[in-house]
């Protein structure tokens, strides 16, 4: 089971690279043929393929030569590990998958274009909303955790008039309440501004950035998420018994 959901994944995760690079070039999602963002020529069934493709046209397009971004078979991967990692956790499968899904195409939107879209954002929140409501005894407080993270951020919002994060991120720290619920959704803040924390000094040091650059909070959040998913039950034991 762990092989075929990680197949699914590869496969998800291609889907994924699709829609984010439609999502922003404006292309029909269900319509338009894949094509090489480059050259534009459409690709074959062959040249599809999730991973193996890339490794085996080396890494190139087949029909002008230029390079295909390696990002493209790193989501790839990323999904099929998120998604053998729900199995593996036991957790509720299509819901967590199509979660996990909008997860992932948050953090690559946001990595490249600083922007969360409305697109993803929105039906995910729905998503989540509508999976509280039917299967869970957790709705009161999920939705009172997304709330009291999204006007957390909204303050910091207002507050530096938007240069210190996007009105995205207050959407998907609502979002992350509603879907994580109470304590993962501190954890998976806590977790965010630490990495973003840790990263962000590290690319200052290595000059990559200054400090007036901008650095999109999305992908961290989405990290904090998966961290909070994962091991949010141990890490609430770990910091529970040390109060003991």
């Amino acid at each position: 089971m762990i092989f075929l959901i990680f197949i699914l994944g590869l496969i998800v995760g291609s889907f994924l690279n699709a829609v984010i690079y439609r999502l922003h070039s404006g292309e029909s999602i269900i319509k338009a043929r894949s094509h090489c963002v480059k050259c534009g020529h459409v690709l074959s069934w062959y040249e599809l393929v999730p991973v193996l493709s890339f490794v085996l046209q080396a890494g190139k397009c087949r029909a002008c030569k230029d390079r295909i971004s390696f990002h493209y078979p790193a989501v790839e991967l990323a999904t099929a590990s998120v998604f053998a990692a729900v199995l593996y956790y036991n957790l509720p499968l299509p819901y967590t998958l199509t979660i996990s899904s909008f997860l992932i195409a948050i953090f690559v939107y946001d990595l490249k274009h600083y922007i969360i879209p409305d697109k993803i954002i929105y039906p995910a929140i729905l998503l989540s909303g509508i999976w509280r409501l039917a299967f869970s005894d957790e709705l009161l407080s999920s939705v009172y955790a997304g709330l009291t993270a999204s006007v957390f951020f909204a303050l910091i919002f207002f507050v530096s008039r938007g240069k210190w994060l996007g009105f995205g991120d207050v959407k998907l720290a609502f979002f992350m309440g509603l879907f994580l619920g109470w304590p993962n959704i501190a954890i998976a803040l806590f977790a965010a501004f630490v990495l973003g924390g840790i990263v962000g000094i590290g690319l200052v040091g290595l000059h990559l950035k200054t400090m007036r650059s901008q650095v999109p909070f999305g992908p961290f959040l989405v990290t904090g998420t998966f961290i909070a998913l994962f091991w949010g039950r141990e890490i609430t034991d770990w910091y529970l018994n040390l109060l003991i």
